[in-house]
């Protein structure tokens, strides 16, 4: 084969992966929209995040932002598949193009035995390292399964995927190349035992076709030539893009973007946390858009008998209905990713004493449906606190928040607190989280807190927006909650004290808008008449239920156990 013939050759090649490649993008999406398998363009992103450290992780945040890393991880998976399969389709042609190759009789679609056994080989070591890689996620499915038909339905589907895009990148191929094969071309390609016998045949009996010496200088399966099946390939490729493009822009249209990091603070909060506003934190850039009637919840692990749930035979069970305020971990002081709601739901406990805890169970294991895993201590998991939740504010829960069943966990933040759960393992060592590798907790226990958030704050909420007036009562209002359990009955919160001179002297709040449950955040409110135009420098800090004031020293950014230290906001007075 000259050089022309060979670069020729791997153009055919490099074309047909591509479009074989577009075609398995397709088929990727289609069986994310529909079936709710999510691609490795999805899950790679979600096996390797764990595995950064955290401190890398939360400069990676702050310098690009979360949903620019999420866009980054789906771009780069997406370019990265169809380079492979564009490499791979040249692979192909390289092979099966070899003098050796071709000497044998042609199989499926014109390939050879050694172009066949390339895409074999090419297609199962696919496979195989996306299920190798990727095991630990492959239970990840959006319509909500359970983890183990989860994870062979992702099996299954990476088989058919990986298994069709075989197919295409021989069929291509095949359509660029197929002019080669017509009778003229295969003429040149003729045995030279055949040229005595064409010689010896009368004039009239030869076909009518180019001259020798035209045929002869004609590639064999020159791609520059064969415009009409690069043309055909071409259109399959469009044919590909074009509703793999407008999944990718519904998928853009449903994706996390406009509501991750939603925040709720300032002076129009409420005690009770409407769902629309309730904060939203998410490591998804598409959250699971569970079906509840494919939804299912296992109980299995080191229990006495495994159990799966539907949502009519958990939603039959006798129910609780709890006050809890859950908080994100790297919820700032006085910040918003905290909020407060009434949950109905099924005492965790009654599941797992319905299966049986064997002696030694050391943690439950928590599984999402968009793959997220996360654990508490065995205590906590029978703690009659801790939900299996399907309404919030006496609805059901939204998609965003966790529908059709998530996890509602006191005193332990937000993380630990799984949405879309489909599965609880009970296991019998220490297991590591998704935030938990990256070296966040180790307890994840809320520290207690306190913070203003009226009058209205400027940016960062460190000073008010507006001044005060000399001699005028203002009303600051405020919330604290504290996770310790103990002390008074009912309240997590014993005391909340306030200073108007830099924390030198303290008065304490009396006045409660909002008591809450031990479960919950309070509100306070205080009346302020400053006597002295001047700038005062305000603070805020409160007591757990058994007395202990929370932590004082600012810690602005420790994900490791959550940010402590007391509110401090300026306020002028004219």
């Amino acid at each position: 084969m000259s050089n022309i013939q060979r670069l020729t050759a791997i153009g055919a090649g490099l074309l047909a992966g591509l479009v074989a490649g577009l075609g398995l993008t397709l088929i990727q999406l289609a069986m994310r929209n529909w079936w709710g398998i999510s691609p490795p363009q999805e899950l790679i992103p979600d096996r390797f995040a764990p595995t950064l450290d955290v401190d890398r992780f939360i400069e990676l945040v702050n310098e690009y932002g979360y949903n620019t890393l999420k866009r980054f991880g789906i771009q780069a998976g997406l370019t990265g598949v169809l380079v492979a399969a564009t490499l791979i389709g040249a692979g192909y042609a390289h092979v099966s193009e070899t003098r050796a190759a071709n000497a044998g009789r042609s199989l499926f679609l014109g390939t050879n035995r050694r172009g066949l056994l390339f895409v074999g080989v090419s297609f199962i070591a696919l496979y195989v390292i996306s299920l190798a890689v990727l095991w630990p996620n492959l239970d990840t499915n959006s319509l909500g399964l359970p983890p183990s038909q989860a994870r062979l339905a992702t099996a299954g589907g990476y088989l058919a995927a990986y298994l069709s895009y075989a197919v295409l990148l021989i069929a291509t191929y095949w359509l660029v190349t197929q002019w080669a094969r017509s009778p003229q071309t295969a003429m040149n390609d003729a045995p030279h035992d055949t040229a005595p016998a064409m010689a010896s045949m009368p004039t009239s009996a030869m076909p009518i076709t180019r001259s020798a010496a035209v045929q002869t200088s004609v590639p064999r399966r020159t791609v520059l030539a064969s415009f009409g099946g690069a043309g055909i390939a071409a259109l399959a490729g469009a044919a590909f893009t074009w509703p793999s493009v407008r999944l990718l822009r519904q998928f853009e249209d449903d994706a996390t973007f406009s509501y991750d990091g939603r925040r709720y603070s300032g002076p129009g909060i409420e005690p009770i946390t409407p769902q629309d506003k309730f904060y939203t934190v998410t490591k998804n850039t598409l959250d699971p858009d569970v079906d509840r009637g494919i939804w299912r919840l296992e109980v299995n692990g080191h229990v006495d008998t495994s159990h799966t749930y539907d949502f009519e035979e958990l939603s039959s069970l006798p129910s609780v209905t709890q006050l809890t305020t859950l908080m994100c971990i790297s919820n700032h002081v006085s910040a918003g990713l905290m909020s407060n709601a009434e949950w109905k739901g099924v005492p965790m406990a009654d599941l797992l004493n319905a299966a049986g805890v064997k002696s030694g169970a050391v943690e439950v294991v928590l599984r999402g449906a968009d793959g997220y895993t996360d654990t508490f201590s065995i205590d906590k998991a029978l703690d009659p606190t801790t939900l299996v939740v399907y309404e919030i504010n006496g609805e059901p829960l939204t998609r965003i928040h966790g529908f059709p069943v998530r996890i509602v966990v006191p005193g332990l933040f937000g993380e630990k607190n799984v949405k879309w759960v489909t599965g609880i393992e009970v296991v019998t060592s220490d297991v590591k989280g998704f935030y938990e590798q990256q070296g966040w907790g180790p307890n994840f226990e809320i520290p207690t807190r306190s913070d203003f958030f009226s009058p209205t704050m400027n940016s960062g909420n460190r000073s008010f927006r507006e001044p005060f007036a000399v001699n005028r009562p203002a009303t600051l209002r405020g919330r604290a909650y504290g996770s310790a359990l103990g002390g008074d009955p009912g309240t997590n919160v014993s005391k909340v004290e306030i200073s108007v001179d830099d924390a030198q002297t303290w008065s304490e709040v009396t006045q409660f808008d909002y008591e809450g449950t031990e479960l919950t955040w309070k509100f306070w409110s205080y009346r302020w008449t400053p006597t002295e135009p001047g700038e005062y420098q305000l603070a805020i800090r409160a007591y757990d239920g058994a007395g202990t004031l929370q932590p004082v020293e600012s810690l602005p950014s420790d994900p490791r156990e959550g940010t402590t230290g007391m509110h401090r906001v300026r306020a002028v007075v004219e």
